[in-house]
């Protein structure tokens, strides 16, 4: 018989809130549903001490392997990495990750039919090639390769005066000479990896820097669905729109109307488009097949569609039950998909 778990460092299901919808979407499907965390694997006994939803509880329960395990989080440990590897050999997966902006980024560009919407990007190496770079697009972006949540993004823009760049992080503006820009890349590079990008602006009629949010998973027949569109609009003069830097939520449809006026529905519907063609196209440039994508795009002043950032586990606060109830049935579809081969 086929079956459910989800899968979280946390050991009790009480403190992670997406577990109860999860319990109850599978309820309501009729598909037995436990939780449980890395330390409760006997992989000799096959067997997992996993907490059950029952009658208005968590109970602990001792339970087979399920047959397909929604991995909410990342391993925190080297042996909760070696756990959740051996797992794989015993259950099917839900998700699995993107890699970081730059691997996105080259798999986009050579697959070639999404290729217009990116962003140029290229991985910033040397002092000196940045300078080169402000030379050609006058304001630039740099990013860390791997998810930052809108954290160490920099904003440089090359000044009339000769040599002299203005630096914005986050609320902090600084006015930097070739030299001191030329240290602070340098050790930056030593710090981690990062991107290099053109600045694409977005900004609202307000003046505040925006972008979209496209919320995207798959359905019990394993076809996408939009979640949710909405867009991400920074709380101050920050360029940042990411909420957990200080950015807000916004309704898609009052926005657009508010920006765009008589195109709203236009937008809207480009909007919607875009985030089902390029899921149903990120999905054939990897191995695995994917449960959800968190696509962030902006829109220029000449109404251009950019490619921002892909995230393979995009959250879902306030909105656990919209999101488990396409997940559970697609964790049922990939069971059943499994038995047939």
């Amino acid at each position: 018989m086929k079956s459910i778990a989800m899968l979280h460092y946390r050991k009790n299901p009480i403190e992670v809130k997406k577990a109860y919808p999860y319990a109850a979407i599978a309820k309501m499907e009729g598909i037995p549903f436990y939780y449980f965390s890395f330390n409760n694997v006997d992989f000799n006994a096959q067997k997992i001490d996993g907490w059950v939803y029952h009658h208005g509880e968590w109970a602990q329960t001792v339970m087979d392997f399920p047959t397909v395990i929604i991995n909410s989080c990342n391993p925190k440990t080297e042996k909760q990495s070696a756990i959740l590897k051996k797992l794989k050999e015993y259950a099917i997966f839900t998700s699995y990750p993107v890699g970081n902006k730059l691997k996105v980024y080259k798999k986009v560009l050579k697959a070639k039919e999404f290729s217009s919407y990116l962003i140029p990007s290229s991985k910033l190496n040397y002092p000196s090639e940045f300078i080169t770079f402000l030379q050609e697009h006058v304001r630039a972006v740099i990013k860390p390769l791997s998810g930052n949540q809108g954290k160490k993004v920099l904003f440089i823009e090359k000044l009339h005066e000769p040599q002299l760049y203005k630096l914005t992080d986050g609320q902090k503006v600084n006015i930097l000479n070739q030299k001191e820009l030329e240290v602070l890349i340098k050790g930056l590079v030593l710090e981690q990896k990062y991107l290099l990008q053109p600045f694409i602006e977005c900004k609202t009629k307000a003046g505040l820097t925006y972008d979209f949010r496209m919320h995207v998973q798959k359905n019990g027949r394993g076809l996408w669905e939009i979640t949710l569109i909405y867009p991400r609009i920074s709380g101050n003069a920050k360029l940042i729109s990411n909420i957990s830097s200080g950015g807000y939520r916004g309704d898609l449809e009052p926005f657009l109307l508010d920006e765009f006026e008589e195109e709203s529905e236009r937008i809207k519907d480009v909007l919607e488009q875009f985030a089902l063609s390029f899921s149903a196209h990120f999905d054939t440039l990897y191995e695995h097949s994917f449960d959800e994508l968190g696509i962030d795009v902006g829109i220029d002043s000449q109404q251009r569609l950019w490619i921002f950032e892909v995230n393979w586990r995009p959250g879902c606060k306030h909105r656990e039950f919209e999101v488990a109830r396409r997940l559970i049935p697609y964790c049922a579809y990939l069971a059943d998909t499994d038995l047939k081969t």
